[in-house]
């Protein structure tokens, strides 16, 4: 990202939203389209400057939408796009008392999960969309190919075939409640547990679709899918205030297998965009394609069976 552009938003933001003298940008964390800086100010206030390119332009949108229907999360005190990228300042949260729990997961699940479907969101999963992700991943597939990458990952076309083949039955439901604002990167590290309560951070990717995709996400993917655990989840869910549908079979599977299989779904066809449009670096193509075979193959297993 242009470093000019990004020192330029960061004080126009921070001069905008009151603060005064210049402040000491601290590094907090960095990936490869966005990052988070901690100002600190010469009288003591400090705040969160977090900056992102495309295709992360949008998230102060599903943040004011959240704030807007009593979600907890930080305030934001500025935000602007400038060069195709986006800079907020925000509220410092500080770090937080403790970790979140499952059962913390599914509370804040329960309460943002309550937001319906907005326009102020430009991507929407639904029985029409969903089952286009295979062949979005196909094409994606296809170019790589053609361009002299991908060759030794035949087998990544031979699995999005056959869920391709399989995804239009097994998105049936998809439309069942919960469906409206979901997070996308709804992990332990996006749930920020403060001595005051708790704050739902990192609404990048939010999109309009199935709420079960969020508790899907919650254990991560680092480790097997675990649909016990993301059942036990929905459960909790429903008990601390999720909608009881949450329980129900959709695409004749199970809630919570559903769920599993469709994310993983979800974060291929994520991951195979990057890798054409977003990063479109051949250097990082073999960690690309075992992160991609790892979760197709759960998805096979999951949607297939």
């Amino acid at each position: 990202m242009d470093e000019l552009t990004v020192s330029r938003l960061c004080v126009e933001l921070w001069v905008k939203a009151g603060f005064a003298g210049d402040p000491k940008r601290e590094p907090i964390r960095a990936w490869s389209l966005s990052a988070v800086e901690r100002l600190r100010f010469p009288d003591g206030a400090t705040a969160v400057f977090k900056f992102a390119a495309e295709p992360f332009t949008g998230e102060d949108r599903a943040l004011k939408l959240a704030a807007m229907h009593g979600v907890p999360v930080p305030e934001l005190h500025g935000s602007a796009v400038s060069g195709a990228i986006l800079g907020m300042v925000m509220e410092d949260l500080g770090e937080p008392a403790r970790e979140a729990t499952d059962q913390d997961g599914a509370a804040a699940a329960a309460v943002l999960h309550r937001i319906r479907p907005s326009e102020m969101l430009p991507i929407t999963l639904d029985t029409e969309s969903l089952p286009r992700l295979p062949s979005r991943a196909l094409a994606h597939f296809d170019y790589l190919r053609q361009v002299g990458r991908w060759e030794s990952a035949s087998d990544v076309g031979e699995m999005l075939t056959a869920l391709h083949g399989v995804a239009s039955v097994r998105a049936e439901g998809a439309e069942r409640p919960p469906f409206g604002l979901c997070h996308s990167e709804f992990h332990p590290t996006s749930l920020h547990i403060g001595r005051t309560g708790w704050r739902l951070l990192d609404f990048a990717r939010a999109f309009n679709g199935p709420g079960l995709l969020d508790l899907a996400s919650w254990p991560g993917t680092q480790q097997p899918a675990n649909p016990s655990r993301v059942r036990e989840l929905i459960e909790a869910y429903v008990t601390t205030g999720g909608h009881p549908d949450a329980l129900t079979s959709r695409g004749g599977l199970p809630a919570e297998v559903w769920a599993l299989g469709w994310h993983r779904v979800w974060i291929v066809e994520w991951f195979m965009d990057q890798a054409v449009h977003w990063i479109n670096d051949p250097t990082t193509d073999p960690a690309y394609i075992t992160a991609v075979r790892r979760h197709l193959r759960e998805a096979v297993r999951l949607l297939t069976a």
